[in-house]
């Protein structure tokens, strides 16, 4: 049985690990090659261009699920560990801090929708009077 929990933790850490490499581009401790190669992959996992189309049944989402963490522990490898820890620790702030902000904004986006549904069926009910 697939577990959905499982899932979403391993989302999460991609995504963390994600912004772990962008903040470990702009580190001047880490090599070029490194910088260069981590550029690479966060691009490629940002990018609504992959290399197979997302449409294409199983293979569209393929490279997404082998590519992009290749490339992230290929790049890991690369940045001296020390440097690693401290992106990390900056990316877990920053991506917590985003997390909190997004649930608020889908909060309220939530709310204006309902509102406006609210009003139209009351503009609609006030007509038919």
């Amino acid at each position: 049985m697939i577990s959905f929990g499982s899932w979403k933790d391993r989302v999460k850490a991609l995504k963390r690990e994600t912004f772990t490499l962008y903040l470990a581009c702009r580190h001047p401790l880490v090599p070029w090659y490194a910088k260069l190669l981590a550029l690479i992959v966060v691009a490629y996992a940002l990018s609504p261009i992959d290399l197979i189309p997302d449409f294409i049944p199983v293979l569209g989402y393929l490279d997404d699920l082998i590519l992009i963490p290749l490339g992230l522990m290929l790049v890991i490898r690369l940045i001296p560990a020390d440097v690693l820890a401290e992106c990390r620790q900056k990316s877990e702030e920053i991506v917590g801090r985003a997390t909190r902000a997004g649930k608020i904004a889908a909060v309220v986006i939530v709310a204006i929708w309902l509102l406006t549904a609210a009003l139209v069926v009351w503009l609609i009910l006030r007509t038919a009077d």
